[in-house]
């Protein structure tokens, strides 16, 4: 019995709204004071990110876009491969 191979396009576009959902949470919390740091790390590590509404909504998109590729990337990968 062989196993299915995973969706690439279908877990992409799941990890993508996880991470932006992700980021929006991240983006209330700092406004409100909590997680101080990670919003610290976040807005270092995305370009876009910022507690600003529109710099949470870039910061959504981009986290959104970038997973996107990245897991689409892998899983093509491996089910090449595997």
């Amino acid at each position: 019995m062989s196993a299915t191979k995973p969706k690439a396009l279908a877990l992409a576009g799941a990890a993508a709204i996880v991470a932006a959902i992700l980021m929006l949470v991240l983006g209330i919390l700092g406004n409100i004071g909590v997680y101080t740091g990670a919003v610290d790390m976040m807005q270092q590590w995305h370009m876009f990110f910022s507690l600003s509404i529109v710099g949470i909504i870039a910061g959504m998109v981009e986290a959104a876009v970038i997973t996107f590729v990245f897991v689409f990337l892998l899983v093509f990968i491996y089910n090449k491969f595997s």
